[in-house]
């Protein structure tokens, strides 16, 4: 398009109106007001959930309107009634999909397991291949008592009662302490179990796996101990279909991965981006990906399932294919590549498209690409209106329909400001014998524009659910296309190669491994980069509703004043910028104390907001909770807008205390780890030890990071950090264990002080007695989780504390419930209360918060 046309529709834009817009879109993209009707049904369900014989009554007479305006008096009624009467249709359809979906029958074992767990015998069908966390993500994962545990999914049949075996209905998750190496899927067992509801997130931030499966209509866990607690019932031999879908799976893995390693960080990345299996993408990589905004890249979508759809129709058309045979291949194609790949949102609605765009082909019709998103967008909401809820989906199709909608009119707003330099324009309209420079510039701006639609699309949602802003994604998108769409091309091409061409498929095996490597570098160089994400923290839905709604509004609204709707424009940026601007401010710099003591079952991971903008972590550890670093601190930082911790002080060498610390320093700017003399003398000594283990881990990260003398600690804060245990002599003497060298840590501010007592066991105590006989604390959190046979009565009392905080599991709990009655204090415990956050102003006001299940 030259600058006459580009400009003529420009006007044409401008001049029509939303009356137009909205005419057109009625008559080219009708699938839009179905859509659109079934997703405001599904939240509407959502929010009222109102019963099932209302949305028929309200189905009933939206039918009964429709037929009387279209049948009565059909010629009097323009187009645009009929579509906003099937709008209003599958509002009502929307509603009663979701409420069908959640609707139990009468044998379900939801009925069968209320608030209390039950122990069961259970007999069903195994649905889902036994999956070993092997935790290979987790440092500390060698250091744990138990075996890699195993989980798989169980279509129950029956469950034994007083009067026998009864039928019962549903799916569950099966969770086996250790690895069950000989069942799989189609296997019936007879289980020896516990059967409870899953818990809802006792942190905030935390992922909450609970809704997650309810969504998939999964409520009821199983707890087996043992493999032994398993009977297989009958080995029920794999079906065709199954055996195929395994067979190919497992070829196309060892066709892309050959003899790459697990540890190798080629192979993760490459497994994701080419076959959408991300468990194997290390830690590092997987961040540096999340803080470019690039994740998308390692979740197959649109682009991914586009460059092969290009391969195998391109390759039809070198063999001399005719249109409509390359387009039966390509559909054949795409159903194969879905066997293959995990069925995820943005993957199903790239394929339904893709299958449309081939579809059109025997119609001789040229496919709506609005249309053709709206119908992917009913057809998985009718499968699972729950997906609606989820990140991947609202992402995936938010992406797309930015690129639909706003590609063009960024595409000419960014022509005419370019075009307005007399030096481009003359190079654009130059004539030379070959226009290399006009025609790449012109590519570069489509993939430009499609970027930054794209980046519009989906920013919201990414600050709703990932808590941060990537202001430079689509840069980095533009950037990162080219060799992205080079590694799948020759991914892919490598893998439908490697069963004809093994030896070409070798080579490109070589090629394709170095520019993974490549891509691997490039994007952690860039996540290093100032100003490569912005994390803001939670933020309600209300801003990113006004987002949206800004955006629409911006794109598709047209005054007839330019200066009013650029007032109004200006002004709703305005907000949203100051909002966010006053939300990071408030989160990055306090004139308050904040202190959370998060839930970690039997460990400590406390965080210290102190006034000013210094963070300090005590602990990031947990006795039988996995990989908390990854799962709960880190989520709970990105929840609060941290993105920078001043300190970690490690109070003393026990795992369920130090083996999150790793994953924490990897998730965010660290600058300092600090410890007492007995650890760095433990790290020194016991080379095989968690101190030594934690210290080369460290060490590994950064050159030159390493654990810091807590005696050099420094911070500027009004309020004062003090290390009141263990002293040198302590330290020193190797009789004493590791609890009672535990560092004892006063925060005062405002004239409260809090004491973190860690793990110290009454010999600390009482010295601490002595040492101190005149400290109080108005807030304690209680030594060694609460257990009460290690803590001196006198202790606690001399301290006359307000609030004792006890960081414990649910079995620590039972024991202790009396803690509060004995010490005439207010007692909190992580295991009840969940994360327990502390408020203290600069006038000393002292306030109290749990983020209860």
């Amino acid at each position: 398009m030259d600058d006459i046309q580009r400009k003529l529709a420009l006007i044409d834009r401008e001049h029509a109106g939303a009356r137009d817009l909205h005419k057109q879109i009625v008559s080219t993209s009708p699938l839009i007001f179905v859509a659109v009707g079934l997703i405001i049904g599904i939240l509407m369900q959502d929010i009222l959930a109102w019963p099932i014989r209302s949305w028929l009554m309200l189905l009933v007479l939206c039918a009964i309107s429709t037929i009387i305006l279209f049948v009565v008096k059909k010629e009097t009624y323009p187009p645009y009634v009929t579509a906003y009467s099937a709008f209003l249709c599958f509002i009502c359809l929307g509603a009663i999909r979701l409420n069908s979906f959640y609707q139990p029958r009468p044998d379900d074992i939801r009925n069968f397991v209320a608030d209390e767990r039950k122990l069961a015998t259970i007999r069903g069908l195994i649905i889902t291949d036994p999956y070993i966390n092997e935790n290979r993500q987790w440092r500390f994962a060698r250091f744990t008592y138990n075996d890699p545990d195993t989980s798989f999914y169980l279509k129950l049949k029956q469950v034994q009662t007083i009067s026998g075996w009864d039928k019962v209905h549903g799916t569950i998750r099966v969770q086996v302490g250790e690895p069950v190496l000989d069942l799989g899927a189609g296997d019936s067992i007879q289980a020896y179990c516990w059967l409870d509801r899953f818990k809802g997130v006792t942190n905030p931030g935390q992922f909450d796996i609970a809704k997650y499966l309810e969504r998939k209509n999964v409520f009821i866990t199983a707890s087996i101990d043992s493999r032994d607690g398993i009977k297989l019932l009958k080995s029920q031999t794999k079906g065709l279909f199954t055996k195929i879908k395994a067979r190919l799976r497992e070829a196309a893995t060892q066709a892309l991965l050959g003899d790459l390693s697990l540890e190798d960080r080629n192979r993760g990345l490459l497994q994701a981006l080419l076959l959408g299996y991300r468990g194997d993408i290390d830690n590092a990589t997987y961040e540096a990906f999340r803080k470019t905004g690039l994740l998308h890249f390692i979740s197959l979508s649109g682009l991914h399932l586009g460059i092969l759809a290009w391969i195998i129709w391109w390759l039809c058309k070198t063999a001399g294919l005719m249109k409509r045979t390359r387009a039966v291949i390509c559909i054949i194609a795409i159903g194969v590549f879905l066997l293959i790949v995990p069925p995820r949102a943005p993957t199903l609605r790239a394929a339904i498209i893709c299958w449309v765009f081939c579809i059109s082909f025997f119609f001789r019709r040229r496919p709506n690409l609005l249309n053709s998103l709206s119908l992917a967008a009913i057809i998985l909401l009718l499968i699972r209106p729950t997906g609606l809820f989820e990140a991947g989906w609202q992402l995936s199709f938010a992406s797309v329909l930015g690129i639909i909608l706003f590609t063009d009119q960024i595409e000419s707003f960014l022509y005419e400001k370019i075009t307005d330099n007399l030096w481009i324009e003359k190079i654009l309209r130059k004539k030379l014998p070959y226009p290399i420079v006009p025609i790449v510039g012109s590519y570069l701006l489509r993939l430009l524009s499609i970027a930054l639609g794209a980046w519009l699309g989906g920013v919201g949602f990414v600050l709703y659910h990932f808590y941060m802003i990537n202001p430079f994604t689509f840069i980095w998108k533009l950037a990162m296309f080219p060799l992205v769409t080079l590694i799948l091309a020759f991914g892919y091409l490598k893998i439908v190669l490697s069963f004809l061409l093994p030896t070409v498929a070798m080579v490109l095996g070589i090629l394709v491994t170095g520019l993974a490597d490549l891509l691997i570098s490039i994007v952690k160089h860039i996540a290093d980069l100032p100003m490569s994400y912005m994390l803001i923290g939670y933020v309600p839905p209300a801003l990113i509703i006004l987002y949206y709604s800004f955006i629409l509004f911006a794109f598709f609204v047209y005054f007839q004043r330019p200066l009013l709707k650029k007032a109004i424009c200006t002004a709703i940026v305005l907000v949203i910028i100051i909002f966010l601007g006053i939300t990071k401010c408030q989160r990055t710099y306090r004139d308050n104390l904040i202190l959370s003591c998060l839930d970690v079952g039997h460990g400590q991971a406390i965080l210290a907001q102190l006034p000013g903008k210094a963070n300090v972590l005590f602990d990031a550890g947990s006795m039988h909770k996995n990989d908390i670093g990854r799962r709960i601190v880190g989520p709970f930082l990105d929840y609060s807008g941290i993105s920078k911790i001043e300190a970690i002080i490690i109070s003393h060498n026990d795992v369920d205390h130090i083996n999150g610390i790793p994953e924490v320093v990897e998730h965010c700017d660290v600058n300092g780890v600090y410890a007492n003399d007995a650890f760095l003398t433990a790290a020194k000594k016991d080379s095989c030890g968690t101190a030594a283990f934690l210290d080369n881990v460290l060490r590994k990260k950064e050159k030159d990071f390493e654990i810091n003398n807590i005696k050099d600690l420094n911070l500027n804060s009004a309020a004062k950090i003090k290390i009141l245990w263990p002293t040198e002599q302590v330290c020193q003497n190797e009789e004493l264990g590791d609890n009672d060298k535990s560092v004892v840590s006063l925060i005062e501010f405002a004239g409260r002080k809090v004491l973190l007592c860690s793990d110290i066991e009454q010999f600390a105590q009482q010295e601490l007695i002595r040492i101190f006989p005149n400290l109080k604390a108005n807030i304690v959190v209680v030594p060694h989780h609460g257990t009460g046979k290690v803590i001196e009565s006198k202790f606690i009392k001399n301290l006359n504390p307000e609030i004792l905080i006890c960081s414990c599991s649910q079995r620590q709990y039972e024991r202790q419930q009396a803690i509060a009655r004995q010490y005439n204090a207010r007692a909190f415990y992580t295991a009840i209360d969940g994360a327990i956050k502390v408020y203290i102003g600069k006038n000393g006001d002292l306030t109290t918060e749990v983020f209860a299940k």
